[in-house]
C-alpha cells in the first residue's frame, strides 16, 4: 500500500475537482434520447424560431423530423459509425439533421458553409464521409465532391435529393429510424478542431462524451427553470457549442432556441426583445458592438428580458466587461472555458454577487461536476499546486476517443492515464476559480474563430515568388486577434503586399484571411527548426506602431 501511495503522491499531487458533488451520468441512453426525453409533455412548445423568417418548430416537430429523417437515412443505406457532413448556415431544422443522423447511427460533422469549396473537399476526403446535407445556396460548392447530396429546404435541384420527398418515401418504407446496434460509447460526432496543434484534425465524440458534458454543464438547472429559457442561437451550430451548449441543452430543458444566420446588430436587438430571449451567447466582438455602436441606442434597453450573457470562445477583455456591465446593469456575464476535444470544462457561477468580486473578473470560473483538472509544468510534466501557472490538463468521460485515423497525434494530446492536454496555460487560485493565462498552441482566435497558422503558411509557400513565411496573431479590438503574415520575397519579386493578401484570400474562408504582411529578409527560428512566433508578433506590432505614429502624428516622416 506504502509504495503505491507515494507513487501516487509523486504523480498526481495537485488534482482538483469541482467544489460541487458529482452528477449522474444515465449509461444507457444515446444523445438523441438523453435530449428528447419527455418532449411528448411539451409537443406544441415552439423548441426553434428563426429571428428572421419567423418560421417554428415545435417539440414534436422536432421528435417526428428526427425520426423521419433517421428513418430515412437508414433506408438510404447509412450504416453505423459513417459520417454526414453538413453543410448549413443556422436554420431551425439544424437539430433535427444532426439528431437524425446521430439517431441513424450516423456521425454528425458540421463544416462553415463559408468555407472555401477546397476545405470542405479536405473534410470530406479526411472524414471518408458517405453524404452531405446542404441547402440551395450552398450546393454548389459540394456538388462536385463525388458524394451523393440532401437539399435541406424545399428547392428541387436536379441531381441531388430533396429533403420532403425523402422524407415523404421514407414514411412509406419499413425501416425504423433507431439503429439498435448503437451504444453510449459509439461516434455521434465529428467535428474538425485545429486540434491543441496546428492542421484540422476530425475529433472523434461519443454519445457518452456528449451526454455526460451536458450533465456537467446543466448541473445547477433546478427543475423550475425547465421550459423557461430562450436561448440566443447566433454561435454557429457547426461548432460544438453550437450544437451541444446552444442545440442540445435547449432541447434538454424544453426551452427556445432563436436561431439567427448572421448577425446584423438591429436583427439581434430586434430578436432579443421581440423573442424574449433570456440568456445569449454571444462572442466579445459582439459585446464590443452593443457597448460602442450606436444603434443600440435606438432601442429601448428596458424591453430586454436578457438575464446572462455567455463569452465563449476568446478571451475578454476586463475594459469591455466593465463598459457591458455599466450599460446593461442587471444583464450578467458569464464566461466558459472549453475545446472541441473535451467540450465545456469550466464555467463562471450565475450568482451576481460572487461573481462580481473584483478579483474573479477575468476568472473562466469553477470546475464542472465529474471534471478533474491539474495544471503541470510542461517540461517536466510534475503537477502543481494553486496559483501556479501550468499547461491545463482535464479528465473525465467526456474526453474525446480521440483524433480520427490520428494516433500519434492523440497520443500527444491524451496520456496514458487519460488526461487531456490542452495546451493552454492557466492557474487555480485558493477559492477554486480557475484563470487561462496564455495558449501554448499558437491558433489565431479571429473573432473566435480558429484560424491555424500552419494553414496560412502552407498556402502563402505555393506562391511562387514567395520564399519563406510565418503567420502570427496581432490583437485587434474588434476581432480579438487577426492574422499577420511575416513574408521573405524571392529577389526580384515584383508583388506588394495586398498582392499576398489576395492570394491568400482567394483560397480559404473569409475569417481566415491574412490582414497583414510584412516583407522582412529572413524568419527567426529556433535550432530545431521551429518558427519563433513571440520574436515576429512582436516585431510585427512594433512595426505597425511605427507606421501609425509616423503616418498619424509625424506628417514629415512620411
Amino acid at each position: 500500500m506504502g509504495t503505491y501511495a507515494q507513487n501516487l503522491k509523486q504523480d498526481e499531487e495537485h488534482v482538483f475537482k469541482s467544489r460541487f458533488p458529482n452528477v449522474t451520468v444515465p449509461n444507457d441512453m444515446t444523445l438523441p434520447q438523453f435530449v428528447l426525453q419527455n418532449a411528448e409533455l411539451y409537443a406544441d412548445k415552439v423548441a426553434f424560431v428563426e429571428a428572421v423568417t419567423g418560421k417554428q418548430i415545435t417539440y414534436s416537430d422536432v421528435v417526428k423530423g428526427t425520426m423521419r429523417f433517421g428513418k430515412a437515412l437508414r433506408s438510404l443505406g447509412l450504416s453505423k459509425g459513417q459520417v454526414v457532413i453538413v453543410v448549413l448556415p443556422n436554420v431551425a431544422e439544424y437539430a433535427i439533421v444532426a439528431l437524425g443522423i446521430m439517431t441513424a447511427g450516423g456521425v454528425f460533422s458540421g463544416a462553415n458553409p463559408s468555407s472555401h469549396v477546397s476545405e470542405i473537399k479536405k473534410q470530406v476526403e479526411a472524414a471518408k464521409a458517405k453524404l452531405i446535407v446542404t441547402n440551395g445556396p450552398n450546393y454548389e460548392k459540394v456538388k462536385g465532391l463525388g458524394i451523393p447530396v440532401i437539399i435541406q429546404g424545399e428547392e428541387l435541384i436536379e441531381g441531388a435529393m430533396n429533403w420532403n420527398k425523402l422524407l415523404e418515401a421514407a414514411d412509406r418504407a419499413g425501416t425504423s429510424p433507431f439503429n439498435k446496434d448503437v451504444h453510449q460509447n459509439d461516434l455521434c460526432a465529428l467535428p474538425f478542431s485545429s486540434g491543441t496543434t496546428g492542421l484540422s484534425k476530425g475529433v472523434m465524440l461519443t454519445h457518452r462524451n456528449l451526454v455526460a458534458n451536458l450533465c456537467s454543464t446543466l448541473f445547477s438547472v433546478r427543475p423550475e427553470m425547465v421550459g423557461q429559457v430562450t436561448t440566443l442561437g447566433l454561435i454557429p451550430f457547426f461548432h460544438i457549442y453550437g450544437i451541444t451548449g446552444i442545440c442540445c441543452a435547449t432541447l434538454r430543458n424544453k426551452g427556445k432556441v432563436v436561431v439567427m444566420e448572421r448577425f446584423e446588430l438591429r436583427t439581434f436587438m430586434n430578436a432579443l426583445i421581440t423573442e424574449e430571449v433570456t440568456f445569449a451567447p454571444i462572442v466579445p466582438p459582439i459585446i464590443l458592438q452593443l457597448v460602442k455602436n450606436p444603434i443600440v441606442e435606438e432601442f429601448d434597453l428596458n424591453m430586454l428580458k436578457l438575464q446572462a450573457i455567455m463569452s465563449a470562445a476568446a478571451p475578454l477583455a476586463p475594459e469591455l466587461l466593465n463598459a457591458f456591465e455599466n450599460k446593461f446593469p442587471g444583464v450578467h456575464v458569464q464566461e466558459a472555458y472549453g475545446l472541441t476535444e473535451h467540450s465545456c470544462i469550466t464555467l463562471t457561477l450565475a450568482d451576481p454577487k460572487i461573481a462580481s468580486s473584483p478579483s474573479k473578473k477575468n476568472s473562466v470560473g469553477y470546475i464542472l461536476p465529474n471534471l478533474e483538472v491539474k495544471f503541470i509544468n510542461p517540461e517536466t510534466g510534475q503537477s502543481l499546486p494553486t496559483n501556479t501557472p501550468g499547461e491545463i490538463c482535464v479528465r473525465s468521460q467526456c474526453v474525446m476517443k480521440g483524433y480520427y485515423n490520428n494516433d500519434e497525434e492523440t497520443a500527444r494530446t491524451i496520456d496514458k492515464k487519460g488526461w487531456l492536454h490542452t495546451g493552454d496555460i492557466g492557474f487555480i487560485d485558493d477559492e477554486g476559480d480557475v484563470f487561462v493565462v496564455d495558449r501554448i498552441k499558437e491558433l489565431i482566435k479571429y473573432k473566435g474563430f480558429q484560424v491555424a497558422p500552419a494553414e496560412l503558411e502552407a498556402i502563402l509557400l505555393t506562391h511562387p515568388s514567395i520564399e519563406d513565411a510565418a503567420v502570427v496573431p496581432l490583437p485587434d479590438e474588434e476581432a480579438g486577434e487577426i492574422p499577420g503574415a511575416s513574408v521573405v520575397m524571392a529577389p526580384g519579386a515584383k508583388e506588394s503586399e495586398e498582392d499576398v493578401i489576395h492570394y491568400v484570400a482567394s483560397s480559404v474562408a473569409h475569417y481566415k484571411k491574412v490582414r497583414v504582411v510584412q516583407f522582412v529578409d529572413t524568419i527567426p527560428k529556433s535550432p530545431s527548426g521551429k518558427i519563433m512566433r513571440r520574436l515576429i508578433k512582436d516585431k510585427m506590432i512594433e512595426e505597425m506602431r511605427a507606421n501609425l505614429s509616423n503616418s498619424k502624428l509625424n506628417p514629415m516622416l512620411k
